[in-house]
C-alpha cells in the first residue's frame, strides 16, 4: 500500500492508522481538512433561488414583540 500523504509503500498490516502509514501521516491530513485545504465538490441545485434569504431582513420590517 502507499501512503497518501507522504507515498511512502508500507503493509497495511502492520500500520495502525489506515490508509496512512502512521499517525503523523493521519494528523497532517486531519490539518489539512481542518484547515479546509481540502474541499467536496458540490453541484449547485438548479432549482434554488438565485439570492439567499436574509432572515434578519424580514426581521427589521416585523413589528415589535410587546412583552
Amino acid at each position: 500500500m502507499r501512503c497518501p500523504i507522504c507515498q511512502l509503500e508500507f503493509l497495511s498490516s502492520s500500520s495502525p492508522a489506515l490508509p496512512f502509514c502512521s499517525a503523523r501521516c493521519r494528523e497532517i491530513d486531519l490539518g489539512r481538512w481542518l484547515g479546509e485545504r481540502y474541499g467536496l465538490l458540490t453541484m449547485p441545485d438548479p432549482e434554488a433561488d438565485e439570492e439567499p434569504e436574509n432572515d434578519w431582513a424580514q426581521k427589521e420590517n416585523s413589528p415589535p414583540v410587546s412583552d
